[in-house]
Formats: C-alpha cells, structure tokens, sequence
C-alpha cells in the first residue's frame, strides 16, 4: 500500500509513458512528476533543486519540450511522452550533449546539469546549430551554482557539431541545412 503524499487523500492508478516504457503507479493525482519519477519509479537522475520551476535541476522532456517536473501534477502528464535524463540516448549509447559534457568536462559539482543536459538536448533536437542567443535563451533559468556556463556553452556546440556530422554521414554526405530551412 503506497504511503499518502502530503498533496491530498486520494490514490489513483495512472499509467506513465516513460523513456518509452509503460510505467503504472499508484499514486496521489496531485504529487508532481518529479518525485514520481523518482520516488516511485526509481529514475534519480532527474534532481530537486527549487520546488518552484525556478532552477532547471528537474527538467524532463515531455512530448519532446523541456519542462520543470518539480511543479507539473502526474494526472496532468498521464497521456505524454516523458523523457528523463536516463532516456535521453539511445541503443545503449550516449546522447551527443551527454558524451560533449564528457569531453568538455562540463560539470563541476554535477547537480544541475541533467537539467542543463536535457535543455540543451531539446535546443538541438530544434535547432542543430544554435547561436550563442539561441543557447542563452534555451538555458534561460536553468542555473548552475558553480558558474559552469561558459563549458555549457562550449559542451552545446561540440554536441551541435557531433549532431551535424552524424546527419551528414547519415545522408551520405548531402546535407544542405539552408535548402532543409527554405
């Protein structure tokens, strides 16, 4: 029998999408996505930091947009595609942001950055080759306390640079971003 959350007395079964698994729990409508994910499924890469959206620490992507989990209600998110930090790469490899993060030693004392990890990973899943303004405002209010912004900024594009190589050889080598963008 699950333990009742501060949020309210109600319990329901509301079935979760996942990092593409189906995840049923039994759990208060009312308690935010974040300690779900956590508390109930297990996944603790994503991080508390705030409580009120205000850090970037708990962002998750839902139907691919970056979102805080810390302030969004389960029932809310019962039919959408969730994606943590654990789900963000794929056939056992890592995500281009997480392997630049690697090579640019991004982090310092590592707690905000799957936030930082899953913004920037949304910024160049639309945009592939952001400017310094775009990835100013993509991380806007995803704060790092150790001031790490300028290896963010660095690790986002050596990731956009991975991104694109790997488009180019994955269409032989004829990609043409201009003509994409006409």
């Amino acid at each position: 029998m699950p333990s009742l959350t501060p949020w309210s007395n109600v319990i329901l079964m509301i079935t979760l999408n996942i990092n593409g698994e189906s995840r049923t729990v039994d759990v208060d409508p009312t308690t935010p996505l974040l300690w779900v994910i956590r508390d109930y499924v297990g996944l603790t890469g994503t991080k508390f930091g705030c409580g009120i959206a205000q850090c970037g620490a708990c962002t998750v992507h839902l139907d691919g947009a970056p979102v805080r989990s810390c302030i969004l209600p389960v029932s809310s998110v019962a039919d959408k595609r969730i994606t943590t930090i654990e789900g963000i790469g794929s056939n056992g490899e890592l995500h281009p942001v997480q392997q630049a993060w690697i090579d640019e030693q991004v982090p310092q004392c590592g707690y905000c950055q799957s936030g930082q990890i899953m913004a920037a990973a949304a910024l160049l899943e639309n945009n592939p080759e952001p400017t310094d303004a775009d990835i100013d405002r993509a991380l806007a209010g995803n704060i790092c306390r150790c001031g790490t912004y300028p290896r963010i900024r660095k690790g986002i594009k050596r990731a956009a640079e991975a991104i694109n190589a790997l488009a180019v050889e994955s269409a032989g080598g004829n990609v043409d971003r201009e003509a994409d963008n006409g």
